[in-house]
């Protein structure tokens, strides 16, 4: 894939999660991601996908999207005083439950390349009064941070949506700290994905298009350094993805996994 198809894909999903941001609510991932629904609809489909009730009602309004397929907190074990990165952070909702767990002693860092999504994180981070987190303009091939300097490292259906995987993880790797973490959920490819559904921008943009062979992340999170990769996939998801694209039978090829690994 060339630096030109790479650029087409990033516009689009820029453009696609712009306007997510700009209607106010969320819709979880899929093709019709843009369609308005009421912010009680992401609640329900955050608790779907494993929040709980007090997680999902302890952010301010507006920061759960209903963008996710998973919980990174789960898996994450955040402490009192570590520094966290969420690539993609949206409007801020895993920002805001990491900040929580790493308390005043913690930094919470966002980065996102949609204007329109950190501009809604910011004034839910200032709603929220959450001091201990910021929100950065940036790709997640090209982190804003400096090298080793994060202890975790989350992220929830976002690097699916990379046109340059490899690069992503490359870069996670120089921002951890020695003993860093990824925590991460996101989408995988179980089976080679038909070539038409591959094309399908839409389906692109709706977090199943760009999904990468379990086997092949596995490879690419390896070949950077990365030690202890543990790739979950959790089978249940196949059932709200194949809402994400009804008749499309998506979910015949992609779930929902957490993914784990550690720097040495």
């Amino acid at each position: 894939m060339n630096d030109v198809k790479h650029d087409e894909i990033r516009q689009a999903v820029r453009e696609n999660y712009g306007a997510v941001a700009r209607a106010e609510s969320g819709c979880g991932c899929g093709p019709a991601c843009c369609t308005p629904t009421e912010l009680p609809a992401a609640d329900i489909l955050s608790r779907g996908i494993g929040y709980s009730e007090s997680e999902v009602s302890a952010v301010p309004e507006g920061a759960n999207l209903g963008l996710g397929c998973g919980n990174p907190q789960a898996i994450a074990a955040l402490k009192p005083g570590e520094t966290v990165l969420d690539l993609g952070s949206g409007a801020g909702f895993d920002c805001f439950l990491a900040a929580r767990q790493v308390g005043d002693s913690g930094r919470v860092i966002g980065v996102d390349m949609t204007p329109d999504m950190l501009s809604k994180a910011r004034a839910n981070a200032v709603k929220g009064g959450y001091a201990n987190t910021e929100f950065r303009l940036g790709e997640i091939e090209h982190l804003p941070v400096a090298d080793g300097t994060v202890d975790v490292i989350i992220s929830n259906c976002v690097i699916n949506l990379s046109p340059d995987k490899p690069q992503v993880f490359r870069d996670a790797f120089r921002a951890l700290k020695p003993g860093g973490r990824l925590a991460i959920s996101d989408i995988v490819a179980t089976a080679e994905l038909p070539e038409e559904a591959r094309r399908d921008l839409a389906l692109y943009t709706g977090c199943m298009a760009g999904a990468s062979l379990i086997e092949e992340l596995e490879e690419m999170m390896k070949s950077v350094g990365f030690d202890q990769v543990r790739i979950t996939p959790k089978d249940e998801s196949r059932a709200f993805i194949r809402d994400w694209a009804p008749g499309r039978k998506i979910e015949e090829f992609v779930v929902s996994a957490h993914i784990e690994a550690v720097k040495p």
